[in-house]
């Protein structure tokens, strides 16, 4: 099952935190909110939200410096940060933003709906990448499966057991049914049903 999307909203603006907290609450997302910048470290260290509203004016740190904090620390890998702000606004303002490692930058004033998608925008990327870096995954379990096959394999030279890599003996089918995705269906040679059913003509045009 999809984990709800976690968003930790930060404003040291009670108004705008209130109304921003209540609209990305009424889109969907499970929210946290804080005011200052060392209460968001500490909330995104406990919770490791998904996405980070961060303003960029807070009382005691800038939210650029929060940005590199967090986009330099191998625990927020996948975490996405997007600043915002009602007062550093200009293109050059908004530069420094994205040069601190910010995914997305949004300048205040903005309607609720774009806000809104924009968020949802900034979700869609997340997830494929998330769904991305699952197939890559697999994938790399697979290859390690289909390494292990092609090593040598000790194999009983009576009863045909193969032994795995932890000492234990195993049946081929079951071997192989537990290493790779092969499902077997029961079928019979040409050579096995002239043997045991030479009645049958199972081969036979």
């Amino acid at each position: 099952m999809t984990q709800p999307i976690k968003i930790l909203i930060v404003d040291d603006d009670p108004d705008v935190l209130f109304a921003t907290t209540r609209l990305v609450k009424k889109a969907g997302y499970t929210v946290m909110e804080e005011s200052t910048g060392e209460a968001a470290i500490k909330t995104a260290r406990e919770q490791k939200p998904d996405i980070i509203l961060l303003d960029v004016v807070l009382p005691d740190i800038m939210g650029t410096e929060i940005c590199r904090q967090i986009k330099s620390d191998p625990l927020f890998d996948g975490t996405f940060v997007i600043l915002t702000s009602g007062m550093r606004t200009s293109s050059d303002q908004q530069s420094d933003g994205l040069d601190a490692g910010a995914d997305g930058y949004i300048a205040r004033p903005i309607s609720n709906r774009e806000l809104i998608a924009r968020i949802n925008a900034m979700v869609r990327i997340l997830t494929a990448e998330r769904e991305r870096d699952q197939v890559i995954e697999e994938l790399n379990q697979a290859l390690a499966k289909i390494r292990q096959l092609k090593s040598l394999l000790p194999i009983c030279m009576h009863c045909k057991k193969i032994r795995d890599d932890k000492g234990y003996w195993s049946e081929l089918e079951t071997y192989i049914r537990e290493n790779t995705d092969t499902e077997f269906s029961h079928s019979i040679c040409r050579e096995c049903a002239q043997k045991h059913y030479p009645d049958l003509n199972l081969f036979d045009p």
